[in-house]
């Protein structure tokens, strides 16, 4: 389990605000986390300073900032992958991707479960007012595909971290408004397998599940990650995020998709990221959250349910 508190690549959810998502690690750990899934502790990679200015050179915020973070993440990464050891990320804004898509390229070619309510890829069409103030949060799958300025998008030219035939796209929720504000069509048909929220619940999660784990494992990849957005929950049962989601799942759902992405011996390793603990003062979210990715992983039979008489280490993945 390795600590990624970055929050740059998000806007200030008020004038003179940080995101709260850098507290995520400590509050998934307050739970009780680290010592449920029996992991060890992979440290802290701390990001740089957070900064509400414009970054007009590389056009998003933090750009400069997320450049080095992103290489600093993936050189924490590397060796633990190298060593075959499962890595769970706790973000963190999405842009943590950006990272762990680096460390992955440059040991080959991998897929990428991606669970979220967003597309993340699809550019506003007025880039010219967010001159400088694009997030790396709202596009983290853009630039991990090789869409965006190189400072992001190709850093020690491995673009793209993933392709996009070797990406599933889990949750997706598109709004009318979302087809007036973004480029949604660049998703469209940017060659992504979606399965989308009305999708998981028409299928059952676990189904669905399975569906994207057997398109991953049928890829010429190596092995791959799996991205989680607290976001694609519902906003009903989990609004302690920036961008809250009336149409997402229920937790007994999203644990039911994530047990079939865990179970598979090409699942290397899975980040957690946006939910955001200021939005969350008594830790009832946080708790949640924790239980249902405890429960994930319990399912997926890559580490045993709590009181089994079983091995003591994490099952490696690939």
């Amino acid at each position: 389990m390795i600590d990624a508190p970055s929050n740059l690549g998000l806007r200030p959810p008020a004038p003179g605000v940080e995101p709260g998502v850098r507290k995520l690690p400590d509050a998934l750990r307050a739970t009780g986390l680290l010592q449920r899934l029996r992991a060890h502790d992979g440290g802290r990679v701390d990001a740089l300073p957070y900064s509400p200015a414009p970054d007009l050179a590389i056009g998003f915020r933090n750009g400069a900032a997320l450049r080095d973070y992103s290489q600093s993440l993936a050189d924490r990464l590397t060796p633990l992958l190298a060593q075959d050891r499962f890595a769970l990320v706790l973000g963190g804004d999405c842009s943590v991707l950006l990272g762990a898509g680096l460390a992955l390229k440059q040991r080959g070619r991998y897929g990428l479960a991606f669970v979220d309510s967003h597309d993340d890829f699809s550019f506003i069409r007025d880039r010219r007012r967010y001159r400088g103030l694009l997030t790396a949060a709202g596009l983290d799958l853009g630039l991990a595909t090789g869409h965006g300025p190189a400072a992001l998008s190709d850093l020690r030219g491995q673009s793209p971290y993933f392709r996009t035939d070797d990406v599933v796209h889990l949750g997706l929720v598109v709004a009318d408004q979302d087809r007036v504000d973004y480029e949604v069509e660049s998703f469209e048909r940017s060659g992504i397998h979606a399965i989308d929220a009305e999708a998981i619940r028409r299928l059952g999660a676990g189904r669905a599940g399975r569906e994207a784990r057997a398109r991953l494992e049928a890829r010429p990849v190596e092995g791959y990650w799996i991205h989680v957005d607290a976001d694609v929950l519902a906003a009903e049962v989990m609004p302690a995020v920036d961008s809250p989601n009336p149409d997402g799942l229920d937790f007994e759902q999203l644990r039911a998709l994530l047990a079939p992405l865990l179970a598979s011996p090409d699942a290397v390793g899975m980040e957690l990221t946006i939910f955001d603990p200021d939005l969350d003062p008594d830790g009832r979210l946080a708790s949640r959250l924790a239980d249902a990715v405890v429960g994930a992983f319990e399912d997926s039979g890559r580490w045993p349910r709590q009181g089994d008489a079983a091995a003591t280490s994490p099952a490696p993945g690939r």
